[in-house]
């Protein structure tokens, strides 16, 4: 049996992968990707994800895809220690989440992350070269990379963004209501699926969007506590660590 897991540091989706293979103990083969250099659009990259992003997981040659997917093949196949809960409905509501948590906090966190830490990479670009050597290329983030531009996001869409972020920590809040873990006494693929939107928010200096919920405030530090978390938070995991974040001329939800 061999787990290959194509990944990088500092990839929210990839962390959200690592942290299931921690819990549940797994070894896997390193295949570091570097996205600075955009090795994740190498045509030997594009044959095992056409989508040209990371993570892809290769189980005994067998490709799997998409971060989610990916966690949910994991509790599939190596089920102990279990990641979701046995009951169907309780199943239903942890996908629920899933889905939620996919479509809002995953897709908001990238706008500020972006705009503050990786755009400035691209300041000397006009948009046409932009357009041709840094958004067209991308098989998935094409358009997101051509509202991004090289300048960065707009202040609309930075807005937007952190009230997707400011929403997602309310409906947590409420959730946590019901115990140390989004489906109560469960920990399961939910809360690992959020953990790295609410560590990037840390990481870029915008927890102001959650430290006055203090359930998810202690949810946030139960999740650092576990052992998984710290390996999957391996050195170069958070952008701060190698980038210089610019200031943000957004006012930050609280």
């Amino acid at each position: 049996m061999t787990l290959e897991l194509y990944h990088a540091p500092q990839s929210t989706c990839s962390q959200k992968v690592r942290i299931a293979l921690a819990e549940k103990h797994l070894e896997w083969v390193d295949r570091r990707v570097n996205l600075a250099k955009n090795e994740q659009l190498r045509p030997e990259y594009l044959k095992l994800n056409p989508n040209g992003v990371v993570p892809t997981l290769v189980h005994d040659g067998n490709i799997v895809i998409d971060s989610s997917v990916i966690l949910e093949y994991l509790d599939e196949v190596f089920p102990t220690p279990r990641l979701s809960p046995t009951d169907p409905v309780r199943r239903a509501q942890m996908r629920a989440w899933m889905r939620f948590l996919e479509e809002v906090p995953t897709a908001a966190i990238r706008v500020p992350s972006f705009h503050l830490a990786l755009a400035t990479r691209f300041n000397a670009l006009d948009e046409g070269k932009f357009r041709k050597t840094e958004a067209d290329v991308r098989p998935l983030r094409k358009n997101f990379y051509r509202r991004m531009g090289p300048k960065g996001f707009s202040d609309e869409d930075v807005a937007a963004s952190l009230d997707e972020l400011q929403r997602t920590v309310d409906r947590m809040e409420a959730a946590l209501d019901k115990g140390p873990w989004l489906l109560g006494a469960d920990y399961t693929l939910a809360d690992i699926i959020v953990t790295p939107s609410i560590d990037r928010t840390n990481d870029l200096g915008l927890s102001a969007i959650w430290s006055k919920r203090p359930r998810v405030t202690a949810w946030y530090a139960r999740m650092q506590a576990r052992p998984a978390f710290k390996q999957a938070y391996m050195p170069g995991s958070r952008l701060s660590e190698f980038m210089t974040l610019k200031p943000l001329h957004v006012a930050v939800p609280a």
